[in-house]
């Protein structure tokens, strides 16, 4: 990437004051501004930040047909000293490369990557909040926007991310089932990226899963509909007899930042880590057994949510669910990470002005235009 220019232009009156932080609606509200990229001729050009509003897209974009879209989903937290900070930027940074790669895509190169959030994130600090457990979701994407037909690799690209408030995704524990008809993902197939078409894949079988009563569906392998892999939008993780089971990373599951912290805290604590297949029927037979099980689901919009009822082929078992549990322990350590309530001993915080180099320059800087170059 050649010498260019993130050119700012701001909103001329926020929507902030609009907007009730103690009722969050995920999804809805994006704040004031959004970040875009283009791609073309192998290189990324026209970097901007300007008021939030629709794309512009031809009817016959490759991504519209074809399938090459790609997100990432990271949080902003305030501090207890006021500071904002962004958890894991580098890890979801990896991940996002990881997604673009295996979709035949560009990858971001870090400097475009790190500057592009941290400048987003100074000019809508004042949409991150330390009230009700709230946090601030940033939203990467890209899409292919070469203006043809054809099954072909794309050659032009739009690179964006958007923020918006976010509160919990799920206001209550969850009720699941397990699924052994529809598949999720596959040995060889992108169940370990975040692509679109994972997305779209799961919906029928959630939809009917929720017809029956559900919140949402353990994933089985595509092999034998009998291993568990992921649970919806989370990974998953299990407790029995105080020993924490997680699936193991064979490449049909997403690499999730939340699962990866939690088994970092859980060592930390002196939790016995299992990263291994769990069988439905192991799972079903602990049940008989009496033993003492906990669910829940990881990620970083669920962050830890508890999974109260699992049903396996139409029979329902209930978890533990207490203020004591596993999944309540570790929640209390990551979320006090988060807000600075206690060290952050792995280093996963990031400051907003943590994106800072030597050798960028601030040419210009008036009350409605930055110009901040990015040298490569």
């Amino acid at each position: 990437m050649n010498s260019s220019l993130i050119k700012i232009r701001k909103i001329e009156q926020s929507r902030i004051n609009e907007f009730d932080f103690n009722n969050i609606i995920f999804g809805k509200n994006p704040t004031d501004h959004i970040f875009l990229a283009d791609y073309h001729n192998k290189e990324w050009s026209n970097l901007r930040i300007e008021p939030f509003s629709n794309l512009s897209l031809s009817p016959i974009a490759l991504g519209l047909h074809y399938g090459q879209s790609v997100f990432e989903g990271m949080k902003a937290y305030r501090l207890n000293n006021n500071e904002v900070v962004v958890f894991r930027p580098e890890k979801h940074y990896e991940r996002l490369n990881k997604s673009l790669k295996r979709m035949c895509m560009p990858e971001i190169p870090h400097q475009l990557f790190s500057n592009a959030i941290y400048t987003l994130l100074q000019i809508e600090e004042s949409w991150v909040k330390n009230i009700n457990g709230s946090s601030l979701y940033i939203r990467p994407f890209m899409i292919a926007t070469e203006e043809r037909l054809g099954v072909k690799i794309s050659d032009e690209y739009l690179f964006g991310i958007v923020c918006m408030p976010m509160g919990m995704y799920y206001s209550s524990n969850l009720k699941v089932k397990v699924e052994t008809k529809y598949s999720r993902a596959s040995e060889g197939g992108t169940g370990d990226v975040k692509c679109a078409g994972n997305y779209g894949n799961s919906f029928l079988p959630t939809h009917l899963a929720k017809q029956e009563g559900f919140d949402q569906i353990l994933w089985t392998d595509s092999i034998q509909h009998e291993y568990i892999e992921e649970s919806g939008t989370m990974n998953v993780m299990f407790v029995i007899d105080d020993v924490i089971i997680t699936p193991p990373l064979t490449g049909t599951i997403l690499d999730g930042v939340t699962r990866d912290s939690l088994i970092k805290i859980a060592k930390d604590l002196n939790f016995i880590v299992e990263e291994r297949k769990i069988s439905y029927k192991e799972l079903e037979l602990a049940f008989i057994q009496n033993k003492k099980i906990e669910a829940f689901g990881v990620g970083t919009a669920a962050v830890i949510s508890i999974i109260e009822s699992i049903s396996i082929n139409d029979k329902l078992y209930h978890t533990i669910v207490n203020p004591t549990s596993i999944a309540c322990k570790l929640k209390k350590v990551l979320n006090d990470i988060k807000s600075g309530s206690i060290q952050d001993k792995n280093n996963w915080l990031r400051k907003i002005d943590y994106f800072t180099h030597e050798d960028d320059d601030i040419v210009e800087f008036k009350d409605s235009l930055k110009l901040w170059i990015i040298n490569k």
